[in-house]
């Protein structure tokens, strides 16, 4: 084995041709079966059937993932969007069951699946919910439903909100290890578990106002939809949080329970009348209805509507390894986009569509850049989903019209930065250190010792000229004075409901009304209907095959290979921004300036 690879050659390269050569043989197969089954003629007349579980991101990686991975990915906010549009008006569906079961997604975004779940109630269809095992974030979608039945011997949790956020300073100084920040201003609160042993009192007067926002929207909706006074419903969840199915009924939260395999024979034959044959077609997955169309929503002509999406962390460019797990969006995928959507002479407008916390301040500014070039050429509107909060919110700025859902997380101007510091651990463990250096700073960013009263100076005031930047960027979008962008910035974090009292967005709404005001500033005449055009796709695996791209194919495959075993290990939530942050700083050795939101708000 020594020889062979001393030898001068690259066995490397034939082991990899070796499996190219499978993968390809395995990607024609599955190409001949995925395309048959996905094509496959929908009856006339099904129960369309929609799985609802786990993280629900705000875009899917499916057209460029594999095949036989693609799967285990749940559906994205916006498949599920376009889907009930598209249910709404389709005559072969009778109604729509959603089996819903740990649902786990941001207000805003429960919010804009209700929206979307209550226009095809208004179309004449049925729509019913079943639960196996309920909580807050399940109970409160399913809300929006005709019908609620839960899986017979379940238990529901409905105990309320709970935001929890761990401070890791002392035990961190237990093994030596310490940060010392930069922040601007004082309510940019993502410092404070690295440098705190709990909360400031800015941290905990702004989490606390999220909290009621979205508590009080969950008591007034739910209770309205189940005929109760609100505070019934909020009795219920002090005092009786946990429940059988049958107390559920009794309580009238729900209207009835099935065993699970009950569930679909029982409701076809309430609906058809007859017993279900053996192989019967009559509920069609939400996949398999998706898969059968060749855009998002049915269109006339040949005029178009990009739809770019920002999603996740931003990260700067030479992140690709982050980029293409999945966990950020970088600058190029987004240059990349809008060159397609400019490019295309059919395409009147953009719509951008942002669901991140920020991330990267450099990158994020780099991308403000980029949308606004692409807004002169083109009307370009801003749709916020779940968070668009700190650089998120910088590249929102871009927009002709900005419009927020009432949950919206979004706000959060304000810049932090942290530098790490482990003298403490190398004395601990007896790691001993010699360095030689020429230039008074070339030893500054040293993880082996902490910045010095100047060196410390010069790291915050480099973060506040990047703080002044995004909030002069602010006054001018918003035609705010300096002062009056500032006193809505340092970190504050809105809800959209309060960023639209405050100015900081034009509209409330969702993403199709988004597209119906990029539609009119492009001039298309209302009663059209635009192709909707999804430009933040990767290249699909079948092009790359059909191409002949079989580096990057199997580049693809790796990483997707690496990123399926990697979720089986973590959470179903993936990385978190921090999380990927961590990451990126590791990779890059080097320190970074924060444009990102203080914390996730997710209901469970």
């Amino acid at each position: 084995m020594s020889r062979l690879w001393n030898s001068g050659k690259r066995p490397g390269c034939l082991v990899r041709g070796c499996l190219a050569v499978i993968v390809f043989s395995l990607l024609a197969l599955a190409a001949v079966f995925f395309l048959q089954r996905s094509r496959s003629a929908l009856p006339e007349r099904f129960v369309l059937h929609i799985p609802l579980t786990g993280t629900v991101r705000e875009h899917s990686s499916r057209s460029g993932a594999l095949p036989f991975l693609a799967p285990m990915e749940p559906l994205s906010q916006q498949e599920l969007l376009f889907m009930l549009r598209r249910a709404s008006g389709d005559s072969r569906v009778e109604a729509v069951l959603l089996s819903i079961d740990g649902l786990r997604a941001a207000p805003a975004k429960i919010g804009e699946l209700r929206a979307s779940i209550e226009a095809v109630r208004k179309g004449g269809k049925r729509v019913i919910a079943f639960l196996r095992s309920p909580e807050d974030s399940d109970y409160l979608l399913a809300s929006a439903c005709d019908s609620i039945i839960v899986a017979k011997g379940s238990f529901m949790l409905l105990d309320g909100l709970r935001a929890e956020t761990l401070y890791y300073k002392t035990a961190l100084a237990k093994i030596g290890v310490s940060f010392q920040a930069a922040q601007w201003k004082e309510y940019k609160s993502g410092v404070e578990p690295y440098v705190r042993s709990g909360p400031s009192p800015q941290s905990r007067e702004r989490l606390g106002e999220l909290l009621d926002d979205v508590y009080g929207e969950y008591l007034g909706y739910v209770s309205r939809r189940r005929a109760m006074a609100p505070e019934t419903l909020e009795r219920i969840v002090n005092t009786r949080p946990l429940m059988t199915a049958e107390e559920a009924i009794r309580l009238k939260l729900v209207d009835g329970t099935v065993p699970a395999w009950q569930l679909e024979p029982s409701l076809e034959k309430t609906m058809t009348g007859r017993l279900p044959e053996e192989e019967s077609d009559f509920f069609v997955d939400g996949r398999r209805y998706s898969a059968s169309f060749d855009s998002p929503l049915e269109h006339e002509g040949r005029e178009k509507l990009a739809l770019v999406t920002i999603s996740g962390p931003i990260v700067p460019t030479g992140s690709e390894g982050v980029e293409d797990m999945g966990e950020g969006v970088g600058e190029g995928q987004i240059r990349r986009a809008l060159d397609r959507a400019l490019a295309d002479k059919n395409i009147r407008a953009i719509v951008v569509r942002i669901d991140s916390p920020g991330g990267d301040a450099m990158a994020s500014a780099s991308m403000l850049e980029m949308l606004d070039s692409a807004a002169v050429k083109k009307p370009l509107v801003v749709s916020m989903s779940g968070v668009a909060a700190s650089g998120g919110y910088m590249a929102a700025l871009a927009g002709k019209t900005i419009y927020a859902s009432p949950l919206t997380i979004t706000g959060s101007i304000g810049v932090y930065a942290l530098k790490p510091e482990i003298s403490g651990l190398a004395e601990k463990t007896g790691l001993g250190r010699s360095v030689v250096t020429r230039g008074r700073y070339a030893d500054a960013n040293s993880l082996f010792k902490p910045l010095d009263r100047e060196e410390y100076r010069m790291f915050v005031e480099a973060s506040g000229e990047i703080y002044r930047d995004f909030v002069g960027k602010v006054a001018a979008s918003r035609t705010l004075s300096f002062a009056g962008a500032d006193s809505l910035a340092g970190g504050r974090v809105w809800t959209g409901k309060r960023a639209l009292a405050v100015g900081l967005v034009d509209r409330s709404g969702g993403l199709f009304d988004a597209l119906r005001e990029a539609q009119r500033l492009a001039g298309i005449d209302s009663t059209r209907h635009p192709e909707i055009v999804s430009l933040s796709e990767e290249q699909g695996w079948i092009a790359l095959l059909l191409n002949g791209d079989g580096a990057r194919l199997m580049q693809r495959a790796e990483r997707m290979v690496v990123k399926h075993l990697a979720g089986s290990a973590l959470s179903s939530g993936g990385m978190s921004a921090f999380d990927v942050f961590g990451l990126e700083a590791v990779r890059s050795g080097r320190m970074m300036m924060l444009t990102l939101m203080p914390f996730d708000v997710d209901i469970r």
